[in-house]
């Protein structure tokens, strides 16, 4: 019984590195990291008090992947 939870334990873990490994190298995580870099950025401007320009000209800008950001 202690050895088979042991080798579903392992089985478990590997699945589970080789899932997040495939995520990892994917274009979607590191466009997902640079819009949270993007949205911590807005928020400490916000926070800091700083001001913040509304120019309906520069309010969407599109990405490298082509969609537009509001």
């Amino acid at each position: 019984m202690k050895y088979r939870d042991a080798i579903f334990a392992t089985i478990a873990l590997a699945a589970t590195s080789a899932a997040l490994a495939g995520v990892v190298y994917t274009d979607a995580y590191s466009h997902t990291a640079q819009a949270e870099v993007h949205g911590v950025r807005a928020l400490t401007l916000v926070a800091s008090g700083e001001a913040v320009t509304c120019d309906p000209a520069t309010m969407l800008s599109s990405n490298e992947s082509g969609t537009v950001q509001q």
